[in-house]
């Protein structure tokens, strides 16, 4: 099956970028591109993506507000939508991901994450750019120690050592060289923790971490 994007970016080179690395992705087409919000509603209402990638700022409606609008509780037909920005501040995660985003990508997070968030947001998940996820981190400090669903003992040795090192912001790539691992090896371990403390994204993984006082 072939995943049907539209992109939505008042930037030009930034929907060229984008194009080339997802049209060169085998199952990936870009059918549409939109220069402000309000014409990637209606882009989206006429072409029915299977993936809506949408700037922040944005003319005339804001990233935050075609997600409400495609994706959110009073959506028609809801669809997966991933906020892709040059902003990591934690009001626009958590608006974002209130407003039914499955994805939060900084734009500088590279042409792998990009494709893996298409992916993600395709299979039901949820991936937010790593280095977003040590300040979401201290977001669930500030809301005071959470306890944990999963019980210290719900990963192995191994599995507490990747997910340590997910709290600490870094990419799948990163781990691999911390453990002398693929980089598709940490994505699978990623995964597995992933499934094990049944959270959806890493910043799940790191809220389970800290929660257990298992932070380094």
């Amino acid at each position: 099956m072939t995943v049907r994007i539209l992109l939505a970016d008042d930037q030009e080179s930034v929907r060229v970028g984008f194009s080339l690395i997802l049209d060169s992705q085998p199952d990936m087409e870009v059918i549409g591109e939109a220069s402000d919000g309000q014409q990637a509603v209606e882009l989206a209402a006429t072409l029915h993506p299977d993936v809506v990638l949408a700037d922040i700022r944005m003319p005339r409606l804001d990233g935050l507000e075609v997600t409400r609008r495609l994706a959110g509780p009073d959506a028609e037909r809801p669809m997966r939508v991933v906020v892709v920005t040059t902003f990591g501040l934690d009001e626009y995660v958590h608006t974002a991901l209130r407003n039914g985003a499955c994805g939060f990508l900084l734009k500088r997070s590279g042409p792998t994450l990009l494709v893996e968030a298409v992916r993600a947001a395709m299979a039901g998940d949820t991936l937010i750019s790593p280095s977003l996820t040590v300040a979401l981190l201290q977001h669930h400090r500030d809301a005071g120690r959470p306890r944990p669903v999963q019980p210290m003992d719900a990963l192995t040795g191994r599995e507490t050592e990747i997910a340590r090192l997910v709290a600490k912001g870094m990419t799948n790539a990163e781990i691999g060289a911390e453990l002398f691992i693929s980089a598709g090896t940490a994505k699978t371990h990623v995964a597995n923790v992933q499934r094990k403390l049944s959270v959806r994204n890493r910043v799940g993984i790191a809220a389970w971490i800290w929660g257990n006082g298992l932070e380094e």
